[in-house]
């Protein structure tokens, strides 16, 4: 006979046997179904958006698990800036489940890295605990050193959109040869997508032919939503 322990939904404190009760998972805000399969911009079709035909970013894909708005962006506020590290197995177990979708496993799993600084103020990293479950659950290699961030920069969140190219330009380093590797990097949110694609960029130097971002939200319009 399978026992199943009795939890409470982190959201509303209901009984559950999960960590969202039913109720709350059901709205959650989900990603539009038709949306561009490289930033997952809505569009009509689920086709290349016109900014990815235009300008092609360095990554492969983008699979989010939920929209970046209430109650997901508490979350990881609380993940990332309050130390709650409770909170990490329970959104990667989000993204685990909108994974099950994927055709073929990436090689390894690189999280977004920190600036040195950054980490210190922080402690740990966010995307670092999120990857150990996404990984452990996958079995798929972890590399967490594999990359650096090289510039301290201001956060991507207090700059205005226009801006946040420029700002994250040359961060990243890369030493690992990742010839011919298919690459999964994980991040909590994805905003402009500025961050990822200049991180995909040195992966694509270092010789990886695949790189998908694996986020747990994707900032979106509301009137994008499904």
């Amino acid at each position: 006979m399978q026992i199943f322990t009795q939890k409470t939904c982190i959201l509303c404190g209901a009984s559950s046997i999960q960590d969202f009760c039913q109720p709350c998972y059901d709205h959650l805000p989900r990603v539009p179904l038709n949306h561009c399969p490289a930033c997952l911009w809505p569009v009509p079709t689920a086709e290349l958006c016109g900014a990815c035909l235009s300008k092609p970013p360095a990554f492969t894909r983008t699979i989010a698990a939920v929209r970046y708005t209430f109650p997901i962006d508490a979350l990881i506020h609380a993940l990332k800036y309050q130390a709650n590290l409770a909170i990490a197995p329970i959104l990667a177990g989000l993204l685990i489940a909108k994974l099950h979708t994927i055709d073929e496993k990436p090689d390894v799993i690189i999280p977004m890295p920190l600036h040195p600084l950054r980490l210190r103020e922080r402690g740990y990293n966010q995307a670092i605990e999120l990857s150990r479950y996404l990984a452990r659950h996958m079995k798929i290699p972890l590399l967490p050193d594999s990359c650096n961030r090289i510039r301290h920069t201001p956060p991507q969140t207090e700059l205005p959109w226009k801006d946040r190219h420029k700002n994250i330009r040359n961060a990243f380093s890369c030493e690992m040869d990742l010839s011919g590797q298919r690459i999964a990097v994980v991040d909590d949110v994805m905003t402009t997508g500025a961050t990822l694609n200049e991180l995909a960029k040195i992966l694509r130097r270092q010789g990886a032919v695949e790189i998908n971002n694996w986020v747990v939200a994707r900032t979106l319009p509301e009137t994008g939503s499904g």
